[in-house]
């Protein structure tokens, strides 16, 4: 690994949330990297959907929670939807009932299946919480969520979230009647993927595509989550940049997937021809954990998860390899039927933080970053010398349910 790395890793360690112009900045940041080692680089920009929060709050007869509003969901007029609370601990059939025509707090992330849930049982309104109730309440910032575009397609409930500090003493109060006020306004912003290529010596008809998002949750630095992907794609360019491939590598710095994988399927919704000349997309996402363990996750022919396990016991790597879908930016490229690859450094569970203040570089290093460095790199490297390109195009039937699942194209939700 060169310095230069770990000091990039460094310098887009701030908060760039999809759309702001801190994530413009860091775009720039990767583009002006990417032409300081020698290789031409583009912004692609693509608009996303963002609000302007006017008023939210939410209170009881006794208390007023402070809250953030969930972007694009249900509004209320000024003086806010007054309904009775329920605190609804797992969705079932007795308190699918007992939530309908009330203001529902749940347990855990708001997904397709759970949001269904309460579109179906009647609710009038929801409540979910961040945090981890060990963590002092001055460090846990209420997270800012939205109802993204399949959920709202089900029905907009107005929604707030909260921290769990706040949502234990909630459940405490126990109040009969809850309100929330929220208001909003829409105001779309622009996001961006930063693009180079390089050509192959051999085979350019080949290509194969390289992503890495670069952008972070709001109070997070990013770094674990994915500064630390996106220069490992940068010193992947660099390493080529100085030994041609053979095949043509293809380098997207996406945007915006914090929000629901935005970048890569703006890519693949605007290179709709480009797209047949891509053999394969080797994906990194979370990586430098000082404490963890590196995962590989495979979408393709079953020969594909083989060649990966091969591979690292040739190498004598540890590494857990599984066929599965990774909630990141290889999702949109194999649903389009390119088998893929996605790389990951896990750290241990109290030993690295994502999407929250605690995603820092104190949890990082810059041995481990480099261990999974090479790890990419070497396996990048047999992909790209290979005689004949060893992976056939195509995702069997029930990688394609998965996908279809995790795009909420099937009522089914992992």
């Amino acid at each position: 690994m060169s310095t230069n790395q770990w000091e990039l890793l460094q310098k887009i360690g701030f908060v760039r949330v999809s759309g702001s112009a801190e994530e413009k900045q860091a775009a720039e940041i990767l583009r002006e990297e990417v032409e300081a080692r020698g290789e031409k680089a583009r912004l692609e920009m693509f608009e996303v959907a963002g609000q302007i929060i006017k008023k939210v709050s939410c209170a009881t007869e006794k208390n007023s929670y402070p809250v953030t509003a969930y972007g694009n969901c249900g509004e209320t007029d000024e003086t806010g939807l007054t309904a009775p609370f329920y605190y609804m601990e797992v969705p079932g059939a007795v308190s699918l009932q007992q939530a309908s025509g009330k203001i529902v707090l749940v347990n855990g992330y708001l997904n397709y299946k759970l949001y269904q849930s309460l579109i179906d049982s009647g609710a009038v309104g929801f409540i979910t919480y961040n945090g981890e109730a060990r963590d002092s309440e001055e460090t846990t910032d209420i997270a800012h969520r939205e109802l993204r575009e399949k959920l709202a397609e089900l029905g907009k409930l107005p929604g707030v979230n909260m921290t769990i500090h706040d949502a234990m003493r909630l459940v405490q109060e126990n109040p009969k009647m809850i309100t929330l006020v929220v208001q909003q306004e829409a105001a779309n912003a622009v996001s961006q993927n930063v693009i180079a290529e390089i050509q192959g010596l051999t085979r350019p008809e080949d290509v194969i595509v390289l992503t890495a998002h670069y952008d972070s949750v709001e109070y997070s630095t990013g770094v674990y989550d994915n500064g630390a992907g996106s220069v490992i794609l940068m010193e992947l360019l660099q390493h080529y940049h100085d030994h041609h491939p053979n095949r043509t590598l293809r380098f997207i710095w996406c945007g915006s997937e914090e929000r629901g994988l935005l970048g890569s399927h703006a890519y693949v919704d605007t290179h709709e021809e480009d797209l047949k000349a891509i053999r394969f997309n080797l994906n990194v996402d979370v990586a430098g954990a000082i404490l963890g363990h590196d995962s590989a996750w495979c979408l393709g022919p079953q020969s594909l998860e083989a060649m990966v396990q091969t591979y690292a016991a040739h190498n004598g790597i540890q590494l857990e390899v599984k066929s599965d879908v990774y909630s990141s930016d290889e999702v949109p490229f194999s649903d389009q039927g390119i088998p893929s690859v996605s790389f990951m450094r896990f750290g241990e569970r109290g030993a690295n933080y994502i999407h929250n203040r605690h995603d820092v570089l104190r949890y990082l290093s810059p041995e481990s970053l480099e261990k999974t460095t090479k790890l990419v790199l070497n396996f990048l490297d047999q992909l790209d010398q290979s005689a004949v390109f060893p992976i056939e195009r195509m995702i069997p039937e029930d990688q394609k349910k998965k996908i279809d699942a995790y795009l909420n194209k099937t009522q089914e939700k992992k």
